[in-house]
């Protein structure tokens, strides 16, 4: 397995509430590594108050979606994400 110093990762989807490691303290961890700068992170969870949302991104999330993600909200989310790619 490679270590986060050793990839480069265009995308994160991730849980907030995982066994072991917070999404929180995911999020600082990959923002702290210079290779992953430009990694755009979106926050997964079951909590959808301005404050959950607010803690995601004070953590370094880019977006915060809440579960269950309705499949057009994922589409729209990776046409805008294409969209600022090709520009």
């Amino acid at each position: 397995m490679e270590s986060i110093t050793e990839v480069t990762l265009e995308v994160v989807f991730s849980d907030i509430s995982m066994p072991g490691m917070t999404g929180y303290d995911l999020a600082r961890r990959i923002r702290s590594q210079p290779n992953l700068a430009n990694t755009y992170l979106v926050a997964m969870s079951g909590y959808g108050q301005l404050s959950d949302r607010k803690q995601s991104q004070d953590s370094g999330f880019n977006e915060h979606m809440v579960k269950p993600v309705d499949i057009a909200k994922l589409r729209d989310f990776f046409e805008r994400l294409s969209a600022s790619i090709k520009a």
